[in-house]
């Protein structure tokens, strides 16, 4: 019965992420919310995306950040990356150039270029960090930009 189910949350997952992908949100929101709810990394980062930006669901700050940050706290490196931009903006909790920069980091750990880049131009322009020209070009260096 257990295989059942898990087969089950598996199709619902999948069936949620191309409706999300089709831009079919409220579809999507129907699908993803309760796998969100039950822990699913992919199903919260969807949600979260969903409740910010008020696709398919109305717009829900609270939900959008605890779901962006549970798939980040899962290790979903698009969710730390959302997480970051969420305390760099100060949208949907508390501008924090420290906490953006922490997740940001997270991201760039697993390989996310844009991550990389995120973390280059904050020291870049010192948004939520001190200005760094010589840590700017090392982040720049490390996303795959030759001399910026």
């Amino acid at each position: 019965m257990a295989d059942n189910k898990g087969m089950e949350e598996e199709m619902a997952l999948n069936s949620g992420i191309a409706a999300f992908e089709a831009k079919h949100f409220v579809r999507a929101a129907e699908l993803l919310e309760p796998l969100a709810d039950a822990g699913n990394a992919e199903a919260q980062y969807r949600v979260a995306i969903m409740a910010q930006n008020g696709l398919g669901m109305v717009e829900n700050q609270l939900q959008a950040y605890k779901n962006m940050k549970a798939a980040a706290e899962a290790g979903l490196p698009f969710a730390q990356h959302g997480l970051g931009f969420m305390y760099l903006e100060g949208e949907c909790v508390e501008k924090d150039g420290n906490k953006a920069l922490m997740w940001f980091m997270k991201g760039a750990e697993q390989g996310l270029q844009g991550s990389m880049t995120t973390i280059a131009m904050m020291y870049q322009d010192g948004n939520g960090v001190e200005a760094d020209p010589e840590k700017a070009r090392e982040w720049f260096h490390k996303a795959g930009f030759d001399e910026m």
